[in-house]
């Protein structure tokens, strides 16, 4: 079975990239990645990404006059390389209405926090200081509300006492890293299925 072409949006270090290049390195695995790109030309998971051997792409979107003309530039680059399937890690844009349109359906995200808790920023101090004894993260389908797409698999992390924020990040992300790729295999078979039926 032909493997779906991804694309891996960043923009920064890009550790949860790293994790789903490795994942899609790997004989079996259902999608190959196939371009990384980055609304910063200075990401340092761009040269991970090229390192890897994988096509890395900055596309600034302080070049552009509004998030929709970025957008189309970022689609134009995607639709070029016949990209099925998008995942987001760590891209710090909120994304307009259109582009979601566009790739519904084909596009997901990792949130810090066991949706529906939590949507948006500083997930872990919300978590700290609502008492929860856990946290964790999500990956779910993009839709136009922030983080309010169907989850497609969560991982749990445990809230201990004294915990600071940072604290909290770093166990939680050590569980993104060992989800986003299952997740990832899991939306492909799920955009398979939907396709063959």
């Amino acid at each position: 079975m032909s493997r779906l072409r991804l694309a891996i949006l960043i923009s920064g270090r890009g550790t949860n990239m790293e994790r789903l290049l490795e994942a899609a390195a790997e004989d079996g695995f259902p999608a190959i990645a196939t371009l990384v790109l980055s609304n910063k030309a200075s990401a340092a998971g761009l040269d991970t990404a090229r390192n890897a051997g994988v096509e890395a792409l900055a596309i600034p979107h302080r070049d552009f006059d509004d998030r929709e003309s970025f957008e189309r530039a970022m689609d134009q680059a995607l639709t070029d390389r016949g990209i099925e399937i998008i995942a987001l890690a760590g891209f710090m844009r909120v994304l307009t209405p259109w582009f979601v349109g566009k790739w519904a359906g084909r596009l997901i995200n990792i949130h810090p926090s066991l949706l529906p808790k939590y949507p948006g920023l500083n997930t872990h101090a919300r978590a700290i200081e609502a008492g929860d004894v856990e946290a964790g993260c999500s990956v779910h389908w993009v839709t136009e509300g922030v983080d309010e797409g169907d989850v497609i698999a969560q991982a749990r992390a445990p809230i201990l006492s004294g915990d600071t924020p940072d604290q909290l990040a770093n166990r939680v992300l050590a569980e993104e890293h060992k989800l986003y790729p299952r997740a990832l295999a899991e939306a492909c078979r799920l955009i398979r299925q939907r396709h063959a039926s």
